[in-house]
């Protein structure tokens, strides 16, 4: 895993892997998701530009707002840390819309309670029925 590999960064939990279509029900296959903790004296802004760097040797292209892409990786959370910026919000503004996010978040830590947004439970209780499938 890039990720993995990436100096000063060390993944310490990784959750299964899920199927999900895509957000915007366009027609394009659909996306296979999972969430990964990590260990790093990194900030935040620090841990995008290594994400970003990744993204883009994997020829990640950005043509349309969640369009079809190669990879796509998002910091969902940063321990407690609460951020508002040009470049990045955490937690990630639309982690309670998606399950894709949600379900495997909630797998590595089953009572995380998210900042600013409550517990993972009940905010995958308040999505209501989605499509997500275990692989």
């Amino acid at each position: 895993m890039a990720l993995h590999n990436t100096k000063d960064v060390e993944v310490v939990n990784l959750s299964s892997l899920y199927q999900s279509p895509p957000v915007d029900g366009s027609k394009q296959p659909d996306y296979i998701n999972a969430v990964c903790e990590v260990k790093t004296h990194l900030t935040a802004l620090e841990l995008l530009y290594v994400c970003q760097e990744i993204e883009t040797k994997q020829h990640r292209v950005r043509e349309k707002k969640w369009g079809a892409r190669t990879i796509d990786l998002d910091i969902i959370l940063y321990g407690v840390q609460v951020l508002v910026s040009k470049k990045l919000i955490i937690p990630h503004p639309e982690m309670m819309n998606r399950a894709f996010v949600l379900v495997p978040l909630a797998e590595l830590e089953d009572d995380l309670k998210v900042p600013v947004l409550g517990p993972i439970q009940d905010l995958i209780l308040e999505l209501g029925e989605f499509e997500l499938t275990k692989l």
